[in-house]
């Protein structure tokens, strides 16, 4: 069987932020969209990655909540730890730094969290053997 990993689609409180926040935080792309107000549906993508994985943002959602101790979230590999020290300012800055920067175990590697307009959880993580910037174990 070859089944493979092709999206995520989250509900988003407001679209448009939430358009904002990964444009801003993961550099994501819009490469499709459709629908109109609460039925408006948001494809994001990374650069050139468009064709292995998206994030479809759904409008209509709620807020959603999450206590500091729970660890839902999905994540994003950066280059280098300064890399998750810049975004963890950026997001301490804009008050939605859910994770300090923190250095775990193998193979979690470092990582901070931030949370999104909505209140999803965005992992950012150096030192994880996947993606681009995977580190050996």
């Amino acid at each position: 069987m070859t089944v493979a990993f092709t999206h995520c689609a989250l509900q988003a409180a407001d679209l448009d932020k939430s358009i904002d926040f990964y444009a801003r935080y993961c550099g994501m792309e819009i490469v499709k969209e459709h629908g109109e107000d609460d039925k408006r549906v948001v494809w994001l993508a990374s650069p050139g990655a468009s064709g292995r994985f998206v994030l479809v943002l759904l409008g209509g959602g709620a807020l959603r909540a999450q206590d500091e101790s729970d660890m839902t979230h999905y994540g994003f590999g950066v280059a280098t730890r300064e890399e998750v020290d810049r975004i963890a300012a950026l997001a301490r800055d804009d008050g939605c730094l859910h994770w300090e920067p923190h250095e775990y175990a193998p193979p979690t590697g470092y990582l901070c969290g931030v949370k999104d307009p909505t209140g999803y959880i965005v992992e950012f993580s150096y030192g994880q053997p996947l993606g681009p910037h995977a580190v050996s174990e």
